[in-house]
């Protein structure tokens, strides 16, 4: 048996510290840490109550980052987010005030209750790491995730996210029900305390960075980056699809995939990694046909069809470098 990776050794270290808190969801703290990876923005769809506060503010303290939670509501302002400029009476200058979203991990809880004009001040922040106000740019915190919930279920009195906001988020993934043994578990744990109270830093924001590094270096044989272009072209021609996966697509499968390897204790990207990480960076992309919607016909279906449909790279890619 090989010894682990230094970006192996980061995420064990930040997967079982998590796991304190966040009991059966492994595969959704991965995907967590690989958008943290990645350095992308994570949206988690699922229900009210199966833990998504918890998680971010575990990754936060796991890391040593600073949080901040932003509950979205329908009267909530663009400022209320980024910030605002205040009059120093003192100085006779204004001076401004930062808003929540200069954490280094930023929950945007219930995303979808925000109007459009306030979902929109999240943009700039989220694409270019960076916000202006009132002509001033402001950097973002380094290392830096939005992660954002919506609730699938009720739409009563919601804003959808406009298609240019999801395309920013380069994973959507669902934490679902836990088992019922994990359930059992949660009871417990929570029987005098919350175990989050318990929870100590682990990794530091340097060691994160170093991994972010070391992620970039992971090689991927240009076969397999036609694979990644063959699969979003492929759902851009699909007959259910109206709107199919833009380029923004193919770079987050891209950008995943590498960090899926570094996960796995490589340093290549095999097809594998790729098919793993397409339905949660390629679905959320999709607009599905008129016709098709009314079929009940899902964007998860369409990218398991692709998947099907597109031939796989040869088997010799991992040795070709």
């Amino acid at each position: 048996m090989t010894n682990p990776t230094p970006v192996q050794e980061l995420v064990e270290k930040i997967i079982a510290n998590v796991e304190k808190v966040i009991l059966g969801k492994r595969q959704a703290i991965e995907q967590t840490i690989i958008a943290l990876l990645c350095e992308g923005h994570l949206l988690i769809e699922d229900v009210p109550g199966l833990g998504k506060t918890m998680l971010a503010r575990s990754i936060a303290r796991s890391i040593g980052c600073t949080f901040s939670r932003i509950q979205f509501t329908p009267d909530m302002l663009p400022s209320d987010v980024t910030g605002v400029s205040v009059y120093n009476q003192k100085t006779q200058e204004f001076e401004f005030r930062p808003g929540p979203i200069f954490a280094q991990i930023t929950l945007a809880d219930e995303i979808n209750r925000a109007t459009p004009k306030t979902q929109a001040a999240l943009l700039e922040a989220m694409e270019e790491r960076q916000v202006t106000v009132d002509g001033v740019t402001y950097p973002m915190a380094d290392p830096f995730l939005v992660l954002a919930t919506q609730n699938p279920i009720e739409y009563e009195g919601t804003f959808p996210l406009p298609e240019a906001q999801v395309d920013r988020f380069i994973m959507r993934i669902h934490l679902g029900y836990p088992a019922r043994k994990h359930e059992v578990a949660i009871l417990e744990s929570q029987r005098e305390h919350h175990p989050i109270q318990d929870l100590e830093q682990v990794v530091s924001a340097e060691e994160l960075k170093a991994a972010q590094a070391a992620v970039k270096t992971v090689y991927m044989h240009d076969q397999i980056k036609e694979y990644i272009v063959a699969l979003t072209t492929a759902t851009r021609e699909h007959p259910d699809v109206y709107l199919g996966a833009s380029p923004r697509g193919s770079l987050a499968l891209f950008k995943t995939a590498r960090a899926y390897a570094a996960l796995q204790g490589r340093d290549f990207v095999l097809p594998d990694d790729v098919k793993a990480l397409a339905p949660v960076t390629l679905a959320h992309r999709l607009i599905i046909s008129p016709s098709a919607r009314i079929k009940n016909v899902a964007p998860e279906t369409v990218v398991q069809e692709v998947l099907t449909s597109v031939p796989v790279p040869g088997t010799r890619v991992a040795n070709q470098r």
